[in-house]
């Protein structure tokens, strides 16, 4: 004969496992929602990846222009002319892109014998991508 509990109401009985059925699985709003969850996940994911594109190719086209730009500035120090204080235009292509760009040169203000030169670069759209300066003395 068992022996009674000294609380009978603090037994439990085991519950029974349930049966697969009908009964279990998720109910349609729970799969809304992570699929609303999902989705501004992946929303998010492909902005990144665009942004990551477009600062990709702006950094290549900064890069080329700078190579422009750094060709026409050794290309003027190999010539080893003095620019004194003047203006010009060029143009450059670097991978199948056209650039355009202008060098303007000025005397130094402290030093007649230096003078400043900057060379931009602008895209096909005409936008600046870079300027580049140095300053080249007088040989």
């Amino acid at each position: 004969m068992p022996v009674p509990s000294a609380h009978p109401a603090r037994r439990r009985p085991l519950a029974a496992p349930r049966p697969p059925g009908p009964g279990r699985g998720f109910t349609l709003v729970e799969v809304l929602v992570a699929l609303a969850i999902t989705a501004l996940c992946l929303g998010a994911g492909l902005r990144a990846a665009g942004a990551l594109t477009d600062n990709a190719s702006r950094l290549q086209a900064v890069m080329l222009a700078q190579w422009c730009a750094d060709n026409q500035l050794t290309g003027l120090r190999l010539s080893r002319q003095f620019p004194g204080t003047s203006e010009s235009e060029f143009s450059c292509e670097q991978l199948g892109r056209r650039y355009s760009g202008k060098l303007s040169a000025q005397t130094h203000p402290l030093q007649a014998n230096f003078s400043t030169v900057d060379a931009t670069v602008f895209d096909e759209d005409g936008r600046q991508l870079l300027r580049l300066s140095t300053i080249v003395g007088r040989n």
